[in-house]
């Protein structure tokens, strides 16, 4: 069987960014919910809401054009399309580290599509179909 730990270095997002197309997770942060002074009605200011710190599978890219045409440039995309910048741009929610996700069990790849997807699973379970 294939050792299950591994060791994650995270980088601030100050220091450096990934390469571009990289999947990676993201440690966002923000306030949930983001717009809850607007939706109440009261007036409160924009720091309503709560604080969050989280981490989510994204990727990383030099360039994205999102749904309505907007162009972004180094920024986080997660699996709904939704954008994040790295901290200390404006943005909502900013992305304040990431690190390179593990490769995946008993392979040398983080990621694997299509038809290698079966024989990939075969090997990490040694031959051993799941239960």
């Amino acid at each position: 069987m294939t050792d299950p730990k591994t060791v994650v270095t995270w980088v601030d997002v100050r220091d450096g960014l990934p390469r571009s197309g990289i999947p990676v997770a993201a440690a966002i942060t923000g306030r949930y919910p983001a717009d809850s002074a607007a939706e109440s009605g009261s007036g409160s200011d924009a720091a309503s809401g709560e604080e969050f710190w989280l981490v989510r599978p994204m990727y990383f890219t030099s360039r994205h054009w999102g749904e309505d045409g907007t162009e972004h440039r180094d920024c986080f995309v997660d699996s709904d399309g939704v954008v994040r910048l790295p901290y200390g741009l404006a943005s909502e929610e900013t992305v304040t580290h990431w690190a390179e996700l593990p490769v995946l069990p008993g392979g040398t790849t983080r990621m694997v599509f299509g038809e290698d997807v079966q024989p990939a699973l075969r090997n990490a379970w040694g031959t051993r179909p799941p239960a």
